[in-house]
Formats: C-alpha cells, structure tokens, sequence
C-alpha cells in the first residue's frame, strides 16, 4: 500500500471512530443552538481536508519548496485556496500590507582555532550583520548562567571583544543580545539545545532596534563541539552573517459568508506562509487546508446563520505576526467591537501530538473575558468524545496575539512544536515521551509525511463544532 493510501486509509478510520449519533443525524433542526455545529463536526473530514493539504504541498514544492511571505510558494498556495472559495460561492478579498523585512546575504561560520570546522548559523531576523569581510574573535562563554540573560551572568569573566556563546532559555534572544553587548561581546551565536542535535531554527530580534551584535543561532551539536574545544584552551572564530533591509509586500486572504450579522462576527483564522527553510505542512499548511475544508463545508448552510463568519488566511505570521496584527490595525473601534470572538488554528498535525486547547489566559493574565468560555466550548466537544486534553497560555507566538490585544475573546487549537511530551501525556495521547511534539518543526522533514492524520481530523471536527456554534449564538456578553 502507498504511503498515501495508508494515510487516507488512517483518516478514513479516524472519521469512523468520530462519528457520534449526532453525526448520523447531521441535519438537525434549525432551531437546535447546536444544529450547525453538528452538521459542521459530521461534515468537514481529515479525508476531505487531506486533498487541500495535498494541494498546498503540490504548489509549494513547484514553486520552490517554501511559502515565505513575498514569494511563489505563497502565490500558488493563495491561488488554490481563492479557488477553491470562490468555487463554492464566496468572493475573496486580498488585503495587501508590505513590511519591514530582511534578506539574508551570508551566514558562514567557522572554527579556525584549535581546529578548522565549519559551522552552519542562522542569522537572527533584524540582527546587525558583520562588516563583509567579516569578524575573527576568541569566544567566550558567561561566566554565570550560560543564558546569559542578566549582567551577573558575566560577572567575573572578560568578554570584552569576543564572541559569546550562550544557551536558548531564560529569556529573549533580544535580551540577551543586549545583554552580551554591553558586557562588551562583538557577537553572540546561540545553542538552540533541542533535543534533536542537528535541529537549528531562526530567532528574531524585536523590536528591531534593540538590534546590538550580530546574533545568530547553532545546533545543539555544534555548540558542544565549540564548548568541548573551549573546555581544552582557546577557541577562535570567523563569522560573516550579513543581511539586507526589504521591505516585502504581502497580503492576507478574507472571505466572508454572504448572510449573518457584522455586529457579531466570528473570525476564524490561520497563518498560510512558512519559515524558508522547510514546505512548513504541519507549520501551517495543514490547519490552512482545514480551515479551507471548513469554509466550504459551512458554505451550503451560510444564509441559515445568524453571525457572519470571517475566514482569514494570515500572511507573514513567520515574520513577526504581521499579516494578523495588520488586519486588527485596520478594524476601527467600531469593528472591533463587532469581532464577536477569533478562533486560530495552529500545527494541528504534530506527530507526536498533544491535544492542547489554549486555555483562555494570557502569560501575564486572563484573555479577554468569553476567552475562557471559547476554551470551554472546544474542552466540552473533546470530552463528549472522552477525548482528554490539555491547555495552553495564548502566548505572543501566533495570531491570536493581535485580537487578544484588542480586546477580543479568542481560543483555538494547537498539536505542538518543540515542546518535549511529559511521560504524564502518554497514557492521554500517546506518542513517545522525552521527544518533541513536532520534531520537524521549521526543517526540511516538515511534509506531508510529518502531519498525523488523527489529530489532523480531530481538530479539524472540534473547530468545525465551536465555528458552528457560535456562527448560530454569538459568544454573550454575560458569559465574558
């Protein structure tokens, strides 16, 4: 058997095992609260989904192996989902943006003292470049903490003119940029340390003016080879890492349903582009695809609604969350107000998933009131299938940063990225413990064959569930 027909047969089977009595009976009457969830949750499949998700591969592997905001992966990628809206009735709105980019010009690294290595960075979005011929520098490591995230952590060492090497954690790459230039470090290069020693992924300075030193990033193996030189005697360095400033035009995708009141409006929304080093499937080619499924599952049903609903595809969100934060900067006060709730769909095919439902606060508080009622509305469709779950913070790593921000109640859903499984969630979602929740996450492994069917079609079910709830019953100002 092909390794699509075991997937569509494993999607087949996981639909099997979804569906409910209310799926036997998708068409309930009008005047259950809860008929167009039920339609929805019976309606929108992993199979189904799975032809867009193929789609989106297909034209991302055409158009030159990626969907970074401004190039032709991302194209293609619109182009199919504009199709595919405006095949079942919806007319879709591009809304254009450009931004402040950079394009990488070097990132070369190498060790020339004890030994020649060579050394594969990744230069930090924003960061300053080296002159092009380049820095040669002794490195050095904090003194305290290897975070280096706080001036004690150099306390007691000399830094001064070298190349520091830190560890991820702690705090923000930006901090500890900062941090290492005043301690008077000429560059920064930075462990990763996952638990995948080859895995490298690229940071971001923000804002950008906080940009000091050059920052770039290494593999947890490369960093070890440089700290067990460094434990031997002096190390050196060569870094050329240059980029340049662009400015990339970019732009969201919007459809609306043609029936249902503005003044309580559900957004549903996820990112379409990808980093440039991977096809980006499960990161977010496969909540893009679902979400399309959900659309058009939606569609025969959308002049039945009460509340429009609003589908969204983000540009950018790889970038630093432009294309969200820029649709949000557009709504007046007024439309704002009227953005009943925003439900975001993020990886939502982690391999080695967890089943995580952002759990309506914030790292410094609760989200905006309803936030915790949205949570509640997703938690209650898992457990009526005695599907356990998880929560998650609404942290600033995806779109609903913007909306929470505004002020609009916003959940959703979320398989994971780097987080290692704790052994406790084995036995709620099986899986490997100690590993990665998405080892492929931001790498060249992140295709078709990185997204887990089941989490892909249980996902896909519950937001269908919470879309159509709320698409019939606005999220209540008494439940806020």
């Amino acid at each position: 058997m092909s390794r699509s027909s075991r997937i569509l047969s494993s999607l087949t089977l996981s639909a099997v095992l979804l569906t409910t009595a209310a799926a036997t009976a998708p068409h309930a009457a009008a005047s259950d609260p809860w008929w167009l969830a039920k339609v929805l949750a019976s309606d929108v499949t992993g199979p189904k989904a799975w032809r867009h998700l193929h789609a989106i591969s297909e034209a991302t592997h055409a158009h030159g192996g990626n969907r970074v905001s401004g190039s032709p992966g991302y194209d293609a990628s619109a182009e199919y989902v504009t199709k595919s809206l405006t095949d079942v009735g919806y007319r879709v709105q591009r809304q254009e943006f450009s931004f402040q980019d950079y394009e990488m010009v070097a990132e070369t690294a190498t060790e020339t003292t004890p030994v020649s290595r060579q050394l594969h960075p990744l230069l930090a979005y924003f960061s300053v470049s080296t002159p092009e011929a380049g820095i040669s520098a002794n490195l050095a490591e904090p003194a305290g903490r290897a975070t280096g995230c706080t001036p004690e952590d150099y306390t007691g060492g000399d830094v001064t003119g070298k190349i520091v090497l830190v560890d991820a954690g702690g705090c923000a790459t930006s901090l500890k940029q900062v941090v290492a230039a005043d301690a008077g470090a000429t560059a920064m290069v930075m462990n990763v340390n996952y638990t995948n020693p080859t895995m490298n992924i690229r940071h971001r300075i923000v804002p950008p003016e906080s940009a000091r030193i050059p920052t770039a990033t290494l593999t947890r193996a490369e960093a070890a080879e440089l700290k067990a030189d460094a434990a031997q005697g002096e190390v050196t360095l060569h870094l050329d890492l240059r980029s340049r400033p662009i400015t990339t035009k970019g732009y969201n995708l919007i459809a609306d349903t043609p029936a249902g009141a503005e003044a309580d409006t559900v957004v549903v929304g996820s990112h379409l582009d990808s980093v440039d080093t991977t096809p980006g499937m499960n990161d977010n080619a496969a909540a893009a695809a679902m979400q399309l499924e959900i659309a058009r599952q939606l569609a025969p049903h959308a002049h039945k609604i009460k509340n429009r609903v609003r589908f969204a595809w983000w540009d950018a969100e790889e970038k630093g969350l432009v294309g969200s934060q820029y649709y949000v900067d557009q709504l007046s006060r007024r439309q704002q107000g009227e953005t009943n709730l925003y439900l975001n769909l993020e990886m939502i095919g982690s391999p080695n998933f967890a089943r995580q439902v952002y759990n309506g606060h914030t790292p410094g508080g609760p989200a905006p009131a309803g936030s915790e009622q949205i949570t509640k509305t997703i938690n209650d469709y898992f457990a009526g299938r005695n599907l356990p779950t998880v929560g998650l913070e609404l942290d600033d790593r995806s779109d609903h940063s913007a909306f929470i921000k505004a002020g609009i109640p916003a959940g959703g859903v979320n398989a994971g990225a780097e987080t290692l499984k704790p052994a406790e969630w084995v036995p709620l979602f099986g899986g490997t413990a100690g590993a990665m929740l998405d080892h492929c996450y931001h790498q060249s492994c992140d295709t078709l064959d990185n997204v887990n069917p089941t989490i892909f079609d249980q996902f896909g079910r519950a937001i269908a569930w919470t879309t159509g709830r709320y698409a019939v019953n606005a999220l209540k100002p008494g439940s806020r």
